[in-house]
């Protein structure tokens, strides 16, 4: 199942790291954050490691 691509700058749906596809490019996000820009066009993020806490 492939995982979805979010672009940048749309704020992160759950914080946690996520990685650009094909890149060693990983960040730390927290939710409702914009996502920052990648080092390529038309590049996005995916969820890698969900932050795991009691809510």
């Amino acid at each position: 199942m492939a995982r979805k691509v979010i672009p940048p700058g749309t704020p992160a749906p759950h914080s946690g790291q996520y990685k650009v596809p094909g890149s060693k490019t990983e960040i730390t996000a927290i939710e409702g954050k914009p996502l920052p820009p990648t080092p390529n066009k038309g590049d996005g993020y995916v969820s890698v490691d969900p932050t795991k806490h009691k809510k």
